[in-house]
């Protein structure tokens, strides 16, 4: 018997779903969430904004390591793991709390529990009945696992138990060098731990531009981080405290490692089950809900949106694909497609690593000739300043038309200066009207104008 009938029902209340459910309100949508966990999703309660907390507390321990280079005389810094991981607990639920507050506010109706598809235009939670107008799948994902490596949360950690450390490991093998596993790598090591990062692809983060991986394995490497690249794990066993890794390296030579941790971010697969898929038109395909351009499934009224459509797999991709997927119901004109070129991507290591578009290989493989500039953060004023002069901001351009096609930076804060690229690349900018283009003194930012200036032989400080 139907209980409830709603014009849009949202199974999962991450960044893409609340946001879509804030969307659908403002448009005048009868809307329903469904969350079997917190608010927030993984995102807010166990990935992006709680490591951000760990990340900062790093960073303010390593600069405190450092403080003679300020002129400032810090005895023996030392940290409470306890009250780090505490701070971090904290800001996530503040965040989490926040998103019930905007949900409350906009007269969406939450419901605790696990949605499931029964039937057209229908959704069962536990045993409530529920009818909508249509329905988005967002339910995020959740950590892969290797076929001969499984986590068990003990010695061998997902992200979320490399979250709330009981005591500092002194020594962690990190197995993934994505944005994820680099991010804890990154942490563990400021905060004192020997650190080792294993990746099965011939250099780390592979999704970045080679030249800045490059510079990122060069300074993870001074830092004291030891990085195996081209290296397949083929076991890893377990003690009371402590782990041994095996592995062969790209050369064909075995080693075996060992640390009191393993952290497993080998990327991560959609949640899918469970969700009533099996009697519908909807296809999985590698772990992920298959859609159109639309994030239309093959089941009329039904969408999927966020980890579970496939990658990027990023929170801002999601929370924007549930605004497309809203407005599009809603029969808004002007409604885009995503295109996923135009998505910036952000890893919060030391240093930081920010990219959007194509990388230089990329451009040159889709046919394009390039010109490609060039910046270092020692040519920039702030950076110096900052005591951060380690880095560089690479634009990639098409030399016939001057279109923009890619942007990459490594160094401080670099993730809060690629949205400049992004907006230049869906404003479908050239370099000409970013030659003209003020950038304030003295700023980090000034980098990405020099950086653009290099690429047609006119940088001033370098």
């Amino acid at each position: 018997m139907v209980q409830s009938r709603y014009d849009l029902a949202i199974l999962g209340g991450g960044p893409g779903g609340y946001v879509a459910a804030i969307r659908a309100a403002q448009l005048g949508m009868s809307v329903v969430v469904i969350e079997r966990d917190h608010l927030g999703g993984v995102c807010l309660n166990w990935g992006c904004i709680p490591t951000k907390a760990l990340l900062r507390s790093a960073e303010v321990m390593r600069l405190a390591r450092h403080g003679d280079t300020f002129g400032l005389d810090i005895d023996s810094p030392r940290f409470d793991i306890a009250a780090v991981v505490g701070r971090s607990r904290k800001v996530a639920d503040r965040l989490s709390r926040g998103v019930r507050h905007l949900l409350s506010k906009h007269d969406v109706t939450v419901i605790k529990g696990e949605g499931q598809l029964a039937g057209p235009g229908k959704v069962r939670v536990g045993e409530t009945l529920l009818e909508a107008g249509h329905i988005v799948l967002a339910t995020g994902a959740r950590p892969r696992e290797l076929a001969n490596v499984k986590a068990d949360e003990r010695i061998i950690w997902t992200y979320r138990k490399a979250m709330v450390p009981e005591t500092m490991p002194a020594s962690v093998i990190v197995i993934g060098s994505g944005a994820i596993g680099i991010e804890f790598a990154s942490f563990y090591r400021d905060m004192g731990a020997d650190v080792t990062v294993i990746e099965v692809v011939d250099r780390i983060l592979p999704l970045e531009d080679e030249e800045i991986s490059s510079i990122a394995r060069k300074s993870f490497e001074k830092q004291g981080i030891s990085v195996h690249t081209g290296s397949l794990v083929h076991e890893v066993g377990t003690s009371t405290d402590s782990a041994s890794v095996n592995i062969t390296d790209g050369a064909g030579e075995e080693h075996l490692l060992s640390a009191e941790r393993v952290i497993l971010a080998v990327g991560i697969v959609g949640n899918t089950e469970n969700l009533g898929l099996e009697d519908t038109g909807i296809k999985v395909s590698q772990g992920h809900v298959a859609v159109n351009r639309w994030l239309e499934t093959g089941e009329e009224g039904v969408f999927a949106i966020g980890d579970l459509a496939g990658p990027p797999w990023l929170a801002h991709k999601a929370s924007h694909e549930g605004i497309i997927v809203v407005e599009r119901i809603a029969g808004l004109d002007h409604v885009e497609p995503l295109d996923t070129g135009n998505i910036p991507g952000c890893t919060y290591c030391h240093p930081q690593i920010a990219s959007v578009g194509l990388t230089e290989a990329a451009a040159r493989d889709a046919g394009h000739a390039v010109r490609v500039g060039r910046f270092p953060f020692l040519g920039n004023g702030k950076a110096i300043a900052l005591g951060d002069d380690e880095g560089m901001v690479k634009t990639v351009f098409d030399a016939d038309t001057g279109e923009l096609l890619g942007a990459h930076m490594i160094g401080a804060e670099v993730t809060e200066l690629i949205h400049g690229f992004a907006i230049a690349r869906t404003l479908e900018t050239t370099e000409a009207e970013l030659m003209t283009t003020v950038f304030p003194h003295p700023t980090l930012s000034e980098m990405m104008g020099e950086s653009v200036l290099a690429a047609y032989g006119r940088a001033l400080h370098i």
